[in-house]
Protein backbone atom coordinates (compact mmCIF):
# COMPACT_ATOMS: atom_id res chain seq x y z
CA UNK A 1 0.00 0.00 0.00
CA UNK A 2 1.55 3.17 -1.07
CA UNK A 3 2.42 5.49 1.73
CA UNK A 4 3.70 9.42 1.91
CA UNK A 5 6.56 10.36 3.91
CA UNK A 6 7.18 14.11 5.24
CA UNK A 7 10.89 14.91 6.20
CA UNK A 8 11.96 18.13 8.30
CA UNK A 9 15.27 19.42 8.69
CA UNK A 10 16.47 22.11 10.75
CA UNK A 11 20.05 23.79 10.56
CA UNK A 12 21.67 25.53 12.46
CA UNK A 13 25.17 26.50 11.50
CA UNK A 14 25.70 29.45 8.51
CA UNK A 15 27.53 26.69 6.29
CA UNK A 16 25.12 24.07 7.19
CA UNK A 17 21.72 26.44 5.73
CA UNK A 18 24.18 27.26 2.90
CA UNK A 19 24.51 23.56 2.08
CA UNK A 20 20.69 22.62 2.45
CA UNK A 21 19.87 25.80 0.20
CA UNK A 22 22.28 24.56 -2.42
CA UNK A 23 20.22 20.93 -1.99
CA UNK A 24 17.45 22.00 -3.24
CA UNK A 25 19.06 22.16 -6.56
CA UNK A 26 21.25 19.41 -6.36
CA UNK A 27 19.05 16.80 -4.43
CA UNK A 28 17.41 16.68 -7.36
CA UNK A 29 19.57 13.83 -9.30
CA UNK A 30 19.75 11.42 -6.20
CA UNK A 31 15.98 11.91 -5.56
CA UNK A 32 14.87 11.07 -9.48
CA UNK A 33 16.72 7.89 -9.21
CA UNK A 34 15.70 6.56 -6.03
CA UNK A 35 14.00 3.32 -6.16
CA UNK A 36 10.38 3.43 -5.24
CA UNK A 37 10.02 6.77 -4.64
CA UNK A 38 7.06 7.45 -7.16
CA UNK A 39 6.49 11.27 -6.12
CA UNK A 40 8.42 13.83 -4.34
CA UNK A 41 9.22 17.69 -3.67
CA UNK A 42 12.17 19.70 -1.81
CA UNK A 43 10.39 22.68 -0.10
CA UNK A 44 12.12 25.79 1.79
CA UNK A 45 9.72 26.72 4.40
CA UNK A 46 8.88 30.52 5.85
CA UNK A 47 9.48 32.37 9.19
CA UNK A 48 6.34 32.18 11.55
CA UNK A 49 6.63 28.29 11.61
CA UNK A 50 6.47 28.34 7.67
CA UNK A 51 3.35 31.05 8.07
CA UNK A 52 5.21 33.68 6.38
CA UNK A 53 6.88 35.17 3.03
CA UNK A 54 10.18 35.83 4.69
CA UNK A 55 12.41 33.00 4.05
CA UNK A 56 13.40 30.35 6.85
CA UNK A 57 16.71 29.73 6.06
CA UNK A 58 17.19 26.88 8.75
CA UNK A 59 13.89 24.85 7.73
CA UNK A 60 13.98 22.37 4.99
CA UNK A 61 11.72 19.43 4.04
CA UNK A 62 11.31 16.57 1.43
CA UNK A 63 7.73 14.97 0.67
CA UNK A 64 7.84 11.80 -0.36
CA UNK A 65 5.31 9.40 -1.92
CA UNK A 66 6.37 5.77 -1.59
CA UNK A 67 5.42 2.17 -3.28
CA UNK A 68 4.85 0.89 0.26
CA UNK A 69 5.72 1.09 4.13
CA UNK A 70 8.69 -0.62 4.09
CA UNK A 71 10.29 0.78 0.82
CA UNK A 72 9.57 3.66 2.56
CA UNK A 73 10.79 3.52 5.75
CA UNK A 74 14.09 1.66 4.81
CA UNK A 75 15.07 3.79 2.46
CA UNK A 76 14.87 6.73 4.36
CA UNK A 77 17.40 5.12 6.98
CA UNK A 78 19.80 4.18 5.18
CA UNK A 79 19.94 6.67 1.81
CA UNK A 80 23.02 8.45 1.06
CA UNK A 81 20.69 11.45 0.54
CA UNK A 82 18.50 11.27 4.07
CA UNK A 83 22.35 10.35 6.06
CA UNK A 84 23.80 13.37 4.70
CA UNK A 85 20.53 16.09 5.57
CA UNK A 86 20.67 14.22 8.98
CA UNK A 87 24.33 14.22 9.39
CA UNK A 88 24.04 18.41 9.13
CA UNK A 89 21.17 18.87 10.90
CA UNK A 90 20.60 19.82 14.12
CA UNK A 91 17.12 17.71 14.28
CA UNK A 92 14.97 15.97 11.71
CA UNK A 93 11.69 14.72 11.83
CA UNK A 94 9.75 12.10 9.67
CA UNK A 95 6.22 11.34 9.20
CA UNK A 96 4.61 8.63 7.67
CA UNK A 97 1.52 9.28 6.26
CA UNK A 98 -1.68 6.99 4.90
CA UNK A 99 -3.67 8.80 2.20
CA UNK A 100 -7.25 9.08 3.04
CA UNK A 101 -9.09 11.59 1.08
CA UNK A 102 -7.17 13.76 -2.32
CA UNK A 103 -8.37 16.26 -4.33
CA UNK A 104 -7.14 18.25 -7.12
CA UNK A 105 -3.77 17.84 -8.64
CA UNK A 106 -0.41 18.80 -7.60
CA UNK A 107 2.03 19.86 -10.68
CA UNK A 108 -0.36 18.36 -13.31
CA UNK A 109 -0.24 15.44 -11.02
CA UNK A 110 -2.76 13.42 -8.51
CA UNK A 111 0.32 12.33 -6.51
CA UNK A 112 -1.89 10.68 -3.15
CA UNK A 113 -3.38 6.76 -3.83
CA UNK A 114 -6.32 6.93 -1.06
CA UNK A 115 -6.08 3.91 0.79
CA UNK A 116 -9.25 3.13 3.58
CA UNK A 117 -9.93 5.61 6.53
CA UNK A 118 -9.15 3.58 9.70
CA UNK A 119 -11.25 6.58 11.26
CA UNK A 120 -8.77 6.64 14.08
CA UNK A 121 -5.93 8.05 15.86
CA UNK A 122 -4.28 11.74 14.36
CA UNK A 123 -5.30 12.72 10.89
CA UNK A 124 -2.80 15.28 9.13
CA UNK A 125 -4.31 18.03 6.19
CA UNK A 126 -2.11 19.20 3.63
CA UNK A 127 -3.11 21.89 1.06
CA UNK A 128 -0.95 22.99 -2.37
CA UNK A 129 -1.44 25.64 -4.10
CA UNK A 130 -0.10 27.85 -6.96
CA UNK A 131 -0.56 31.23 -6.39
CA UNK A 132 -1.18 33.73 -9.15
CA UNK A 133 1.43 35.83 -9.44
CA UNK A 134 -1.23 39.22 -9.67
CA UNK A 135 -3.29 38.13 -6.09
CA UNK A 136 0.32 36.83 -4.01
CA UNK A 137 0.16 40.61 -2.25
CA UNK A 138 -3.43 39.91 -0.81
CA UNK A 139 -2.65 36.13 0.20
CA UNK A 140 0.32 36.77 2.08
CA UNK A 141 -1.44 40.08 3.73
CA UNK A 142 -4.05 37.49 4.61
CA UNK A 143 -1.71 34.52 5.99
CA UNK A 144 -0.21 36.16 9.48
CA UNK A 145 -4.09 36.43 10.59
CA UNK A 146 -5.11 32.42 9.99
CA UNK A 147 -1.74 31.10 11.59
CA UNK A 148 -2.93 32.82 15.14
CA UNK A 149 -6.23 31.43 14.57
CA UNK A 150 -4.44 27.81 14.22
CA UNK A 151 -2.29 28.63 16.64
CA UNK A 152 -4.54 29.67 19.72
CA UNK A 153 -6.47 26.61 18.76
CA UNK A 154 -6.18 23.57 21.61
CA UNK A 155 -6.51 20.69 19.31
CA UNK A 156 -3.89 21.60 16.72
CA UNK A 157 -0.65 19.33 17.26
CA UNK A 158 1.60 20.05 14.71
CA UNK A 159 1.53 23.20 11.90
CA UNK A 160 4.33 24.18 9.75
CA UNK A 161 4.61 25.86 6.12
CA UNK A 162 6.52 24.88 3.45
CA UNK A 163 6.94 25.76 -0.43
CA UNK A 164 8.53 24.81 -3.72
CA UNK A 165 9.25 28.56 -4.71
CA UNK A 166 8.79 31.54 -2.53
CA UNK A 167 5.33 33.28 -2.64
CA UNK A 168 3.82 31.50 -5.21
CA UNK A 169 3.71 27.63 -4.33
CA UNK A 170 3.15 27.18 -0.68
CA UNK A 171 2.28 24.26 1.30
CA UNK A 172 0.58 23.70 4.66
CA UNK A 173 0.47 21.15 7.14
CA UNK A 174 -1.24 20.70 9.79
CA UNK A 175 -1.62 17.82 12.46
CA UNK A 176 -4.95 17.39 14.61
CA UNK A 177 -5.65 14.85 17.08
CA UNK A 178 -8.78 13.33 15.35
CA UNK A 179 -11.54 14.36 12.07
CA UNK A 180 -13.91 16.14 14.25
CA UNK A 181 -11.78 18.65 15.91
CA UNK A 182 -10.06 19.33 12.39
CA UNK A 183 -13.57 19.80 10.92
CA UNK A 184 -14.33 22.28 13.84
CA UNK A 185 -11.73 24.50 12.83
CA UNK A 186 -12.71 24.50 9.27
CA UNK A 187 -16.36 24.90 9.68
CA UNK A 188 -15.55 28.01 12.73
CA UNK A 189 -15.83 31.48 11.18
CA UNK A 190 -13.02 34.13 11.06
CA UNK A 191 -9.84 34.63 9.18
CA UNK A 192 -9.55 31.05 7.77
CA UNK A 193 -13.47 30.77 6.78
CA UNK A 194 -12.87 34.57 5.02
CA UNK A 195 -9.73 33.27 3.48
CA UNK A 196 -11.12 30.25 1.55
CA UNK A 197 -14.17 32.37 0.84
CA UNK A 198 -12.39 34.86 -0.99
CA UNK A 199 -9.55 32.72 -2.31
CA UNK A 200 -12.92 30.68 -3.91
CA UNK A 201 -14.70 33.99 -5.41
CA UNK A 202 -11.19 35.84 -6.41
CA UNK A 203 -9.81 32.11 -8.27
CA UNK A 204 -6.56 33.21 -6.28
CA UNK A 205 -5.07 29.69 -7.54
CA UNK A 206 -4.33 28.07 -10.69
CA UNK A 207 -3.52 24.91 -9.48
CA UNK A 208 -4.75 23.41 -5.96
CA UNK A 209 -4.85 19.81 -3.96
CA UNK A 210 -5.99 19.12 -0.16
CA UNK A 211 -5.02 15.64 0.86
CA UNK A 212 -6.08 14.23 4.48
CA UNK A 213 -3.26 11.23 6.03
CA UNK A 214 -3.66 9.55 8.93
CA UNK A 215 -0.14 8.93 10.81
CA UNK A 216 1.02 5.40 9.92
CA UNK A 217 4.41 6.46 12.26
CA UNK A 218 7.09 8.66 13.08
CA UNK A 219 10.92 8.86 13.16
CA UNK A 220 13.27 11.72 14.69
CA UNK A 221 12.41 14.98 17.03
CA UNK A 222 11.05 18.28 16.37
CA UNK A 223 11.81 20.89 19.06
CA UNK A 224 13.30 17.90 20.87
CA UNK A 225 10.15 16.01 21.17
CA UNK A 226 7.53 14.68 19.46
CA UNK A 227 4.98 17.27 19.07
CA UNK A 228 2.73 15.28 20.79
CA UNK A 229 2.22 12.38 18.40
CA UNK A 230 3.94 9.87 19.77
CA UNK A 231 1.76 8.92 22.81
CA UNK A 232 -1.11 8.92 20.23
CA UNK A 233 0.21 6.39 18.15
CA UNK A 234 0.02 2.13 18.29
CA UNK A 235 3.25 1.23 19.55
CA UNK A 236 4.51 -0.67 16.14
CA UNK A 237 3.70 2.51 14.53
CA UNK A 238 6.13 4.51 16.11
CA UNK A 239 10.19 4.36 15.36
Amino acid sequence: MQITSLSLFRFASRSARLWAFAMMGAARFPLARTEGLRFWKLCGSGTDEGFAPIPNTSVYAILGVWDDATTARDTIDSHPLWNRYRARASENWTLFLNPVSTRGAWSGKTPFAVSEDPGTGPIAALTRATIKPGIAARFWGRVPDISRVIGANPDVMFKIGIGELPLLHQVTFSVWPDAPSMARFARAGGPHAEAIRAVRDGRWFREELYARFRIAGETGAWEGRSPRLLTELQPEGSA
